[in-house]
C-alpha cells in the first residue's frame, strides 16, 4: 500500500468555522475532505498532519513555536517513512499580520520546504517522494478572525499566482483549491460543510493522474 501525507493546518485537520474565538469544532472523520480522501483512495494509505495554527517557515510569537511547520517536518518525515507522496496545504496562516510577509515570501517559503523533503530521503529506498502543492483559497476578513487577519484578504488574492510559479519551477503538481472552494463568511478563513466532498473528490483524481 503506497502512503500519502497530507501536510496542512486547520484546514487539513477539519476545523470548522469558528463563531467566536477559542472554538474547536471540528467535522468528524466521515464529513472532513481528508477522512473521505481515505475512502476514495482505499489503496493508499492517507496520513493526516493537519495542525490549526500551522505556518510555513514561521515560529508563532503568539500562538506558540509549534506552530512552525519547517520545525516539525523532520519528525513527520521520520515518523512516516517511506512516504510515496506528500500533499502540501499551507500559507493561511503566514497572513497574519504578525508575520509581516507577502504572497512572495509565503511561495518561497513553500518551495523552501519542498526542497527539503526532496533532500530528506523519505521515500521508498531513501528517494524523494512525489510532492503535491496546493494553493489555499483566499481568506476574507470576517467575523472573529477578522482582526487576526487584517490585511491578509488582498495578500491571499496573489497567493495561487505566486504559489502556481514555485510549482512550475520545482517541477511539482499543483492545484488551486480557490478554483474549488470558497472560505466561509462565519469567519473568513476556515471552510463550511460544503467544501469537504468537493476537495476530496479533486484531490483524489489529481493524486491518480500524478501518482498512478
Amino acid at each position: 500500500m503506497r502512503s500519502l501525507l497530507l501536510f496542512g493546518d486547520s484546514n487539513t485537520h477539519g476545523s470548522m468555522p469558528a463563531p467566536h474565538l477559542g472554538f474547536s469544532g471540528r467535522y468528524s472523520l466521515e464529513e472532513r475532505w481528508a477522512g473521505r480522501l481515505v475512502r476514495l483512495l482505499p489503496d493508499w494509505e492517507v496520513i493526516n498532519e493537519g495542525h490549526p495554527g500551522r505556518t510555513t517557515v514561521h515560529d508563532d510569537p503568539i500562538e506558540g513555536a509549534h506552530r512552525n511547520g519547517m520545525t516539525v517536518l523532520p519528525a513527520l518525515l521520520e515518523t512516516h517513512r517511506p512516504l510515496d507522496a506528500v500533499l502540501i496545504m499551507l500559507g493561511t496562516n503566514d497572513l497574519k499580520p504578525r508575520f509581516s510577509v507577502n504572497a512572495g515570501d509565503i511561495a518561497l517559503a513553500l518551495e523552501r520546504i519542498i526542497g527539503f523533503i526532496r533532500a530528506f530521503g523519505a521515500g521508498p529506498d531513501g528517494a524523494a517522494p512525489g510532492i503535491f502543492l496546493v494553493s489555499p483559497p483566499p481568506v476574507e476578513e470576517a467575523g472573529c478572525l477578522a482582526e487576526m487577519f487584517a490585511g491578509g484578504a488582498a495578500k491571499s488574492r496573489l497567493l495561487a499566482s505566486r504559489i502556481k510559479e514555485v510549482a512550475d519551477r520545482t517541477g511539482v503538481a499543483f492545484i488551486d483549491a480557490g478554483e474549488l472552494v470558497t472560505v466561509s463568511p462565519i469567519d473568513g478563513v476556515h471552510y463550511g460543510a460544503e467544501a469537504n466532498p468537493v476537495l476530496a473528490d479533486a484531490f483524489a483524481a489529481a493524486v491518480r493522474r500524478h501518482f498512478g
